[in-house]
């Protein structure tokens, strides 16, 4: 029998759903705030494997938040966002599109490690879309609480994170869109797309379209005056 309105779920019934993300959300949400309530993070399973939760790291009132998928094994044992093979590529793209890392507030759109084990290796696992939708209220409280003008898109999970399992990159990529936490959203491929290539070629290839993608962003930027 449903609740009638207004009433509450018994203690039993909501223990047996178990946590919400929601619940571990701090009242007052500033970054630091939203850091650490973070840690502790139980709104779904990949806390049990993971080495920590990774946070966002950046400017408090940075222009521009990149939002990838998630962290990887790097990521994990540094507690940092973009700190390994795929960071880097990050880092050299923004530049030549002339775009400062260090003014980028960067993180994932799920900030646990989701792999599986190969030997003694840690293997990228794409998250599951509960796992995607349990992680979503912290980013976005990430980008309310920034404000960004520009928000980078890396790859289809973080694009899906913000317009929805339908939205496809491969279609969308470059252009300028908006949404209700950005006046302008920009999607593009991941930057492990360059690493996952199957040869130089390809992979001049894939980076090259992610620095054009960033480049058509840093021009739309800058039809934008600093508030």
């Amino acid at each position: 029998m449903e609740s009638p309105p207004g009433s509450r779920a018994s203690p039993v019934s909501r223990a047996s759903e178990g946590p919400r993300t929601e619940d571990f959300l701090p009242a007052v949400r500033t970054l630091p705030n939203l850091r650490k309530a973070a840690a502790g993070c139980r709104g779904c399973s990949l806390y049990l494997r993971a080495t920590q939760t990774v946070f966002g790291e950046g400017p408090l009132a940075a222009r521009i938040v990149a939002i990838g998928e998630q962290p990887g094994d790097s990521e994990d044992r540094q507690g940092r966002p973009f700190v390994g093979p795929a960071g880097r590529i990050l880092d050299k793209a923004l530049a030549q599109a002339g775009l400062d890392r260090g003014t980028v507030y960067v993180t994932n759109a799920v900030k646990h490690f989701s792999f599986e084990e190969r030997g003694k290796a840690r293997i990228h696992k794409k998250p599951r879309q509960s796992e995607i939708k349990a992680c979503n209220p912290w980013l976005r409280a990430e980008l309310e609480t920034i404000g960004p003008e520009l928000v980078l898109l890396l790859g289809s999970t973080a694009a899906q994170a913000v317009f929805g399992p339908a939205f496809r990159v491969t279609r969308e990529r470059g252009k300028p869109l908006t949404s209700d936490l950005a006046p302008l959203v920009i999607a593009t491929a991941h930057p492990s797309s360059v690493l996952r290539a199957r040869d130089d070629a390809s992979r001049r290839e894939a980076y090259r379209l992610l620095v054009s993608d960033l480049e058509a962003a840093s021009r739309e930027l800058r039809k934008r005056p600093p508030p």
